[in-house]
Formats: structure tokens, sequence, C-alpha cells
């Protein structure tokens, strides 16, 4: 345990604002995530006539450029398709699998599908379709003028008799690329959730939801997918993919929301997928039979032979292990989930198995998502998830920084009833040949050069808004000094001077003051990813 004896105390800012710093968390670092302002996404359905038993290709066409592409029809059983699109030299790219949309989804629209499946840009695309051999051949409903005088078709001719599939073509905006976020590239500390890219950041037309968010008591799980589809995009086309597949789900499946609750991209990027808030137990539409309690994970690609990215596996366990951790849930535990039953799963209703708190879509559904590379990838997912699902608390890191120089002017100041208060992460590296811990109100930053000295309230505030130890101040020399009108604190290239009678903070470099904007927490410091397995750092 820390120290408790008294000690001299220093004396702090007059206005000490609560920062609840977290530890090294680059991907939360830059402020907030820009909101892509992408154009209006396009999606045109064109019908396929002929499709019969065996496979059948055919080619299909449009002027304006599309990168997605969807197969519809009134009845998928049985059937697979592939696509591929012809490149601006005239050659062609390879196929892609378009997996059914099997245990995904709510309700009977009467309308089935498969994954969208990019393409990358193209005008044109051949998509091979299988079905059982002698099925009816596909074409479109049956018609014709209305009867004499009736001014209606008569039910039985409005009914389709005859299968109809479509291709879904699907222009996704893409997000400028002077307005792209940087994909996540720090490590951060237990308890914390990754950067998140909310709908309205990517770009969710809410008037396409319809009905009433459905909330559990609670979540019990985490259910892991993929989307299937091709793995070449870029970081900018991502947003754009998400806002497509949540169009494809409502407007064309007639589904009221996305089905999953988040995606993670092959760069780490995490986006909010279904509404009504990541922190809260949001009923997904994505695993069939187990969709009450669990909180469903879409990791963007196809894995069934490449595996994810080391930063798209690390990042989806992290943010399940912080998800989860919400509701006290151990990611290494186990579950009992009672089956709703359908044909989508293979425990019929009622019964109850159990499952790994992590578990996969084909762990319960009649499908092989998340690919086999993804699931031979699942201890290592869950352990990330572990890792970071709860912090470890002020006592452990405490003891953690026993014996160090931040520790001694922690304890020197007051220990934990000092005005920085608990330690909230382990010690870490700054820049150069720096060293810092976070504490509840503040941190301490320590150097050969400059020693351990203590920073918090405005003074804080304004020194890590101009860049932390990387800005142009460098590191504290000092505590803060008290004078007459002003609280003073030393750095190693100038000075930063709170007023106290209008709280404000004057910069100082060179002799030159400058009166710096009241400044907001920024968020934690920056650090680069360090990729080291789980067990090793």
């Amino acid at each position: 345990m820390p120290s408790r004896r008294s000690v001299p105390s220093l004396l702090f800012s007059a206005v000490v604002a609560t920062v609840i710093m977290l530890p090294w968390a680059v991907d939360d670092s830059s402020g907030p995530i820009p909101s892509p302002n992408v154009d209006p996404l396009l999606l045109v359905e064109k019908p396929l006539d002929g499709i019969g038993g065996g496979e059948t290709v055919r080619d299909v066409r449009q002027d304006t450029p599309f990168s997605m592409v969807a197969l519809t029809a009134s009845d998928l059983t049985g059937t697979s398709a592939r696509v591929r699109a012809q490149r601006a030299d005239g050659s062609w790219g390879p196929w892609y699998e378009a997996e059914t949309l099997d245990g995904v989804g709510e309700g009977d629209s009467g309308t089935q599908g498969t994954d969208p499946v990019f393409v990358g840009s193209t005008t044109h695309v051949q998509i091979a379709v299988t079905r059982p051999a002698g099925a009816q051949p596909s074409g479109p409903a049956p018609g014709g003028p209305a009867g004499p005088g009736l001014g209606y078709r008569p039910v039985n001719v409005e009914q389709p008799t005859v299968p109809s599939f479509n291709a879904v073509l699907i222009s996704p905006p893409q997000a400028p690329v002077d307005i792209q976020w940087e994909p996540p590239a720090a490590a951060t500390a237990p308890g914390q959730a990754p950067a998140i890219i909310d709908r309205a950041k990517w770009g969710a037309d809410e008037g396409m939801k319809c009905g009433n968010t459905v909330y559990d008591n609670g979540v019990r799980a985490g259910v892991v997918h993929h989307t299937a589809g091709s793995n070449d995009y870029e970081p900018q086309d991502s947003a754009g993919i998400v806002k497509s597949i949540y169009e494809y789900h409502t407007r064309t499946l007639g589904w009221c929301d996305m089905a999953y609750n988040a995606l993670v991209d092959k760069f780490g990027q995490v986006f909010e997928g279904r509404a009504g808030g990541m922190t809260r137990p949001v009923e997904g539409a994505h695993t069939g039979g187990f969709n009450q309690n669990t909180w469903g994970v879409a990791m963007m690609g196809n894995f069934e032979t490449v595996p994810p990215t080391p930063i798209q596996l690390r990042t989806t366990g992290r943010l399940l292990g912080w998800r989860l951790g919400l509701d006290h849930v151990d990611p290494l535990g186990t579950v009992v989930l009672t089956s709703e039953g359908g044909r989508f799963t293979h425990f019929p209703r009622g019964v109850a198995p159990t499952l790994p708190t992590i578990f996969t879509h084909r762990d319960v559904g009649n499908t092989e998502c998340p690919g086999n590379a993804a699931y031979a990838e699942m201890n290592l997912l869950r352990d990330t998830a572990a890792h970071f699902a709860m912090p470890p608390g002020p006592e452990t890191l405490a003891d953690s920084l026993r014996g160090g120089a931040i520790f001694a002017k922690w304890a020197q100041i007051g220990g934990d009833t000092s005005p920085l208060g608990v330690p909230v992460s382990p010690e870490a590296s700054g820049g150069d040949d720096a060293r810092y811990v976070n504490f509840q109100r503040g941190a301490v930053y320590w150097s050969p050069t400059s020693g351990a000295e203590p920073v918090t309230g405005a003074i804080y505030d304004a020194w890590a808004s101009l860049g932390f130890e990387r800005g142009a101040l460098g590191l504290p020399t000092s505590g803060e000094i008290q004078e007459p009108l002003w609280i003073v604190q030393n750095f190693q290239h100038g000075t930063l001077n709170f007023d106290r009678e209008k709280g404000t903070v004057t910069r100082v470099i060179d002799g030159v003051p400058l009166e710096l904007p009241k400044a907001a927490n920024p968020g934690p410091p920056v650090q680069l990813e360090r990729f080291t397995p789980i067990g090793l750092q």
C-alpha cells in the first residue's frame, strides 16, 4: 500500500479540474473523429432472369461506377453465389464468394440476401449463381394489364409464381481524404474502449430505421462474425462500406436496422452498428436463435483462408473485452444461453447450451461465419479481450510503481490523499527518455534531466492541449509555484502561468507571453502501438 504518513503537500491550481486520464491511448488522442461528409449512397437493383438449376453466369453492367454487389431472391435455399469485377484494363479480378445471410436479420420480409461483396470500383461484374438441379428458372413476377373493368390485377396474378433474383449494385460514398481519421496505433490500458466512429460520423440515415430499439437486461456474451466478400479495401472505403451494409439491410432486405452491434475493419477502425448506444444492452439481429443478451461484432472481410490482420484481431478483442467488462462478464468464462430456436440455429427452441462468453456465429448457427482462419484465432481473441476487460485496481497499480522516482514523488506529496488522487495507469514511456503515470486528477512525468514533477488542474489541461512533453514547452521541471496573482509552473523551454483572477493560462517562451484559450481535456497522450503478443508484454 502507498505510504499514508503525513507529508508536506504542494499547493496546486486554484482551479483543479477532475481529469481522469487514460494511459497511452493513441487511437483516442487526436481529438474527435471528424464526421465524413460523405455523398449519398446509390443502390440499384437489376433483375436476373433465367437463373435455373446448376451454375448460371450473368454479366451485369451499369454506366455509374459501383464497388459493392449483393444477390437477393425470394428464396436462396440451396443457392450459392460468386462475384468478380472487370478492372479498368479490361482484365477480370478474382471471384469472391457472396455468403447467404443465414441467421442474420429480423422478421420475414420475403426477401433473402447475401452479404454485399466489395469488389473495387467497376462498371461491369459477372455473377455466378449455383442452384439445385432442376430448380425452376427465375423470372419477373407475372402481371400484364388489369382485367377488363376491374381496375386492378387479381390477387392470383399479383403474386409471383416463379422465383425472382436480383443483383444489387451499390456505389458507396468514399470519405474525403482530408478528413480521414488515423487508424488505432497505440497500446491502451484495460477497461477502456477503443476510438469508436459513431453512426453520425459514418453517415447513417436514421430515417431508415423502423420500430423501437429493443434493450435486453444485460449483455452476457459476445458473438464474432465476418462480413465476407473482399479484403481489398482501403481505410477511406470503410465508412462507405458500413453505410452500404446499413442501407442494404434496411432498404433492400427490409430489416429495421443494421444487424450487428459493431464492425471492425482491417485497419482497426471501429464503427458503431445498430442504434441505441454502445454501452447499453441493445439487442441486435446478428445470430438467429441467440440474439437476446448477446453483443455481435463483425470483422470486415472474408477470413475463410486469410486471418484477420493483427490490429483487426487485437481491436476486436479489445472492443469485446471493454464491452463485456461493462457487464462484469469474464471473456475467458462460459455462459448458459437459452435458444430461441428457428431455422438458423441447430439448437431447438428451449435448449440451453453452455457456450464460451465469446463465441462465433458458427458455434450456434448453420453457417461458416466467421471463416476458418478467423475461427482458428479465437483463443488469441479471447485472451486479448481478457487482457482489456477490466483495469487493475489502484492498489495493484501503486504496488507496481514502488521503487521508482514517480512513486517517490507521489508519496512525498501525499500519496492517494494528494491532489493527484490514486494512479489510474501503469508507468509508461513518453517522448524520448520520459516516463509518466496518469492519476485521477493529473499526472507525474519524469526524465533523467527533469526529474519527477506533478502536473494537474488548469495548467495540466493547457500543457496537454499543447502536445504534452512533445510540445514546445517540453517536460515540467518544477511543481506549481504560488505567487500572489499567479500560479507558475516551469517547463524545459518556458512556463505556464495560471491567472488566479481571470482563470486563464498564459504560455511564456523566450519572454513572449501568449494567453491560451481555455482547454478542454484533450484526451490521453500518443504512443506507437507495440504488437506484443498478449501475455508477453
